[in-house]
């Protein structure tokens, strides 16, 4: 009997060690990543778009190369505001004022102040997307979340911050569209909630996530004016004032890139080098849209300089100067880009720059 009694208790302690093992081999049921959301290759992941209520972010492929990723930032249509006080109630601004309970213009009730005016929302600029969002593309597809909630009922939506929010994340995946409710932020974004507008599910998201999209403009769009590195380039083409002049280029980054005049290589021209050091070191202070222009239309070429290896042209960099200052637009911009100020020198020794010195003279 003792002998039965100590082989079942025996058993019973193998089969617990084996429960243990498993549990304890088993992924914590919180972990990054455990719970799928939305169950679809990345190459069916065609948009992401991020609202609030103010403005949205779109990250989206390019219709003619699907491994080219764009953002788009624009702004949602303003609500009209109650117009300032002192305004007559009975009357849109700028009209005589109306008996009380008529109809004002537009069909506003004479009792009601009317909404001011609102200035029309600029057009959304379509920009190069970086390589921090070609990595964060692929993340909603599969998109995954830390835990699922299920179905919560009203006063738990309302603690999360899932009742009135107005931000939202949109996937557009092989031409079908799935939108989540994000939860509001109150000091942060912490851990996010969303919820699956087609059947009400809660999930609980990564804290890292989201923030690339709510900083788009810092963190997503690509702010390079060249994808070639200083020195990939043989022969420089100087353009300014309908002259233009070539220069050889010797050295290779992070050395100086030496110019010489290509009708005498083997005298380095140093004021060129300098100029053209400048030139290479030009930052972009906002970038304009693909297809946008600059106010008051387009600027004009102030100089031109060309890239070229072998004799093939690799990029191109033009300047311009518009009515608010300079712009510049490159081979790999999707248009113009505005530059700082402390341009107008680097115009103005281009003139000198494409003058060859038998002809102005020794510097």
């Amino acid at each position: 009997m003792k002998a039965r009694d100590l082989a079942l208790q025996g058993a019973l302690a193998v089969v617990a060690l084996v429960a243990a093992y498993l549990v304890w081999q088993r992924a914590p049921s919180g972990a990054p990543g455990d719970v799928t959301v939305v169950e679809l290759p990345a190459r069916a992941l065609d948009k992401v778009r991020y609202e609030d209520e103010a403005r949205y972010v779109e990250l989206y492929r390019d219709a003619q190369s699907r491994d080219t990723l764009w953002v788009r930032l624009g702004y949602k249509p303003s609500k009209g505001l109650p117009a300032a006080e002192g305004t007559d109630a009975g009357s849109a601004p700028g009209t005589d004022g109306g008996a009380s309970g008529t109809v004002a213009q537009g069909g506003q009730d004479a009792g009601t102040p009317p909404l001011a005016a609102t200035p029309p929302q600029p057009p959304p600029r379509e920009l190069r997307a970086n390589e921090v969002a070609a990595k964060l593309f692929p993340r909603f597809a599969p998109l995954r979340a830390t835990r699922a909630l299920g179905v919560l009922e009203a006063k738990k939506l309302e603690e999360v911050g899932l009742t009135t929010s107005q931000r939202k994340l949109t996937l557009t995946l092989g031409g079908k569209v799935e939108t989540f409710t994000l939860a509001s932020t109150t000091g942060g974004w912490g851990t996010p909630y969303l919820r699956r507008e087609s059947d009400g599910q809660v999930f609980l998201l990564g804290p890292a996530l989201l923030p690339d999209l709510e900083n788009a403009t810092s963190r997503l769009v690509d702010r390079r004016l060249h994808t070639f590195d200083l020195g990939d380039f043989d022969a420089v083409v100087i353009s300014s004032g309908g002259a233009s002049r070539t220069f050889t280029a010797t050295g290779k980054a992070p050395n100086p890139v030496a110019l010489a005049p290509e009708e005498a290589p083997d005298k380095p021209d140093e004021f060129t080098r300098n100029w053209h050091d400048r030139v290479w070191r030009l930052m972009p202070l906002d970038l304009l849209g693909r297809d946008e222009q600059p106010t008051g239309g387009e600027p004009k070429e102030a100089f031109r300089v060309e890239y070229r290896r072998g004799g093939k042209s690799v990029g191109e960099l033009t300047v311009a100067r518009g009515t608010d200052g300079f712009f510049a637009r490159t081979e790999h911009t999707p248009g113009w880009v505005r530059l700082h100020a402390g341009v107008d020198p680097l115009a103005a020794e281009a003139a000198r720059v494409t003058t060859p010195v038998s002809s102005a003279g020794a510097p």
